[in-house]
Order: C-alpha cells, then sequence, then structure tokens
C-alpha cells in the first residue's frame, strides 16, 4: 500500500471548524489525526493556535501537536519526513491517516514532493545577505532582476528572504 492510499486531507481558513469536523471523519473510520498547520507543532503556541485540548481530542489519537520547541528550527522537510512515517505507523495500525490544518506548504509536500533546492555553502549565502544589507533591497532586487527578468514576475520587490533565495 503506497503512502498516498487512504490518507484524507482537511484543509482551510482558520476557525473552520477543521479540527471538529476531523474528530468526526476519525470516529466514522477508524481514524487517527496528524496535525498539518505549521503553528501548531510548537509547544509554546497553544494558546495563539487552535490546537485541539487533550480533552477535547475525544478519544481519537492526535499527532505532531506541541512537540517542537520555538527556539528550535523547524522546516517542511522536517515535517514531511516525520508526517510520513506517522502515516505508515498509522496504517501498520489499519487506521486511516486524517492531516488537518490550514499550512498549504505542508499540502504540497505530502502530495507533490519537495521542491530541489541546489545545494548553497553558508558562506555564500551569508555574502548575499551582507549585500543585501550594505545596498538595501531596493538596489538589490533591481541588480537581481538585471541578471534574471524573470524575477519580476515571481517575486514581490519588498520580499527579502524571495529575493535573497533567489
Amino acid at each position: 500500500m503506497g503512502i498516498k492510499s487512504k490518507i484524507i486531507l482537511i484543509s482551510g481558513p482558520t476557525a473552520s471548524g477543521k479540527s471538529s469536523f476531523a474528530i468526526k471523519v476519525a470516529k466514522k473510520i477508524t481514524g487517527e489525526i496528524i496535525n498539518a498547520d505549521s503553528m501548531q507543532v510548537y509547544k509554546q503556541l497553544n494558546i495563539l493556535t487552535a490546537r485541539p485540548k487533550k480533552n477535547g481530542q475525544k478519544n481519537i489519537k492526535h499527532h505532531l501537536y506541541g512537540f517542537q520547541s520555538v527556539t528550535k528550527k523547524f522546516s517542511t522537510g522536517a515535517w514531511l519526513k516525520l508526517v510520513k512515517d506517522k502515516i505508515k505507523e498509522i496504517q501498520k495500525r489499519n487506521k486511516v491517516p486524517i492531516l488537518v490544518g490550514g499550512t498549504g506548504l505542508y499540502y504540497k509536500s505530502i502530495t507533490e514532493g519537495l521542491v530541489k533546492m541546489p545545494n548553497i555553502s553558508l558562506r555564500f549565502r551569508n555574502k548575499v545577505r551582507l549585500l543585501q544589507k550594505k545596498i538595501g533591497q531596493k538596489k538589490f532586487y533591481i541588480n537581481l532582476i538585471r541578471i534574471d527578468p524573470l524575477v519580476k514576475n515571481q517575486i514581490n520587490p519588498n520580499d527579502v528572504q524571495r529575493t535573497i533565495r533567489a
């Protein structure tokens, strides 16, 4: 059985009832819920997010909620590795994994995989960051467009992180 077989994805905006709907579905089909919300992975953000309360989980197993410290880096790639393991684990118990959350990149990574990023040295990345700080975002973006005119249609001039990454 492939990882994509018998997986339910429940997505939607904040406070749209995803979690309560997922619990109803899980009860009906003997499923287990996996977090697909990038903020709900963090221990310290339980008040700021609509993370299901322990007593509100209605005897349905919930996975990957509140396990990561906000002081540590956590990427979509790290989430994807963990979620694939959880899916296999749940399927071995003959239950259906139900991914619940609003992080589109998480859903894209599980359905399409991650984009292969080139391996760029830390030294080079730091040089680019220093250049951007030295000349400012506006000049940095103009120089980037000179090198790659297609960037103009793909990256907002004020998006520092994507501009530096490009």
